[in-house]
């Protein structure tokens, strides 16, 4: 009996702004972002637009494909939370008309908050054949205007179905982990954008990359060359080759250029144009890796390295399942990327700094073009559309 990942996809929003228009704007040379940091476009979430229209953007096409009766669990991730109280995921349990005979939770600890839910979803799924768990992870990455972040900024939601015998990815028993307690990226209560220190943040990664790794290969018997394709959380796309060098130099393992691309690189694709999606990132990574690999993945093992600032890591590996192409939604997952609409500087500035975030009351203007959005806030209570 395995456990895992039966069908995944991911959403993302309708608008986009290129990096080369911020970087006119910001008179900053383009390369930095292409190059420097690896990203040419950035997901920018319209003011009807939240976490519940992307989860639910995310999630509906695998309803489409099974009972969603059969649905016992939603775990819900997110840094994006839209209630101190009431989970996300009870938000999008009534937006889909899920069943009542459910369980509902929000996961929150950064950008690792998805593998926690997936770690849990997995370990229900594994004592009972009869779980079908939601595991969704969705975020907006907001900046301050003028703030070193900006640039990296996106959004984007990914939705599992977890269950015995999957028919994408088998997660293999045995992890390893790491937490530490700092302040490389954190949002206050009082804030509506994140608090970051960049070049701290990367130190703490790749040193919770180091540690997890040690953790994993005295906790498993499966070692570096046991592994053909590594996914990593994604702020910005060039993390992934900083990650992947320090794991091999930690390994003492030296690739050829064409080994190192083929190990990482499909992973990349989405990121570059989508931006940082925090807890759905490591899984649009996934997902485009599922995408755009060159060859077959059929049988090949992955691994996985989860971070989340402040900090908690994990790294952990899976194994894709035979036929796995079958089930894979690629031509969605191109599709909402190419269809998005560009932006210029001015409404990206409008849609993110113009227009107040949360209100007792308000209503919102129909700019979302998806199949579901935010209507209106009135008395503090949300009002979602089909």
């Amino acid at each position: 009996m395995t456990v895992g990942i039966d069908l995944i996809h991911f959403a993302t929003s309708d608008y986009v702004l290129g990096l080369d228009t911020f970087a006119a704007e910001k008179n900053i040379d383009v390369n930095k972002f292409y190059n420097g940091i690896g990203q040419e476009k950035m997901s920018i979430a319209p003011p009807d637009e939240d976490i519940i229209t992307l989860a639910a953007k995310a999630t509906a096409p695998l309803l489409d494909q099974i009972d969603k009766n059969s649905i016992t669990a939603i775990l819900f991730a997110t840094e994006s939370g839209i209630d101190q109280s009431k989970s996300a995921g009870a938000f999008l349990h009534g937006l889909l008309e899920l069943p009542n005979r459910c369980r509902v939770v929000e996961f929150k600890q950064a950008c690792y908050a998805g593998t926690a839910a997936l770690q849990m979803a997995a370990a229900l799924a594994s004592q009972n054949p009869n779980e079908n768990i939601l595991v969704v992870a969705s975020d907006i990455a907001r900046y301050d205007q003028d703030s070193s972040g900006e640039a990296t900024q996106g959004c984007g939601a990914v939705a599992m179905l977890v269950k015995q015998n999957p028919r994408i990815l088998a997660i293999e028993p045995g992890s390893g982990y790491y937490t530490e307690d700092v302040y490389d990226f954190w949002r206050p209560n009082h804030r509506t954008t994140a608090l970051v220190d960049g070049k701290y943040s990367t130190k703490v990664y790749l040193n919770s990359l180091k540690q997890t790794w040690d953790y994993f290969t005295e906790a498993t018997p499966r070692r570096f060359d046991d592994i053909e394709h590594f996914c990593y959380h994604i702020p910005f796309s060039r993390m992934t080759e900083k990650a992947h060098k320090t794991l091999t130099k930690k390994v003492g393992v030296q690739l050829d250029e064409a080994t190192f691309k083929s190990q990482i690189c499909p992973g990349q694709v989405y990121n570059r144009v989508v931006g940082n999606s925090y807890c759905a990132s490591l899984y649009i990574g996934f997902c485009s890796f599922l995408d755009n690999a060159e060859q077959a993945l059929d049988g090949k093992r992955f691994g996985f390295f989860s971070y989340g600032s402040g900090s908690v890591a994990e790294f952990f590996t899976g194994v894709i399942q035979p036929g796995y192409q079958m089930h894979i939604m690629k031509d969605s997952h191109q599709a909402q990327i190419q269809n998005r609409l560009a932006l210029s500087y001015e409404q990206y500035v409008s849609f993110y700094y113009q227009h107040p975030l949360e209100a007792d009351d308000i209503a919102f203007e129909r700019t979302n073009k998806g199949s579901f959005r935010l209507d209106k806030i009135e008395n503090n209570v949300r009002f979602y559309q089909q």
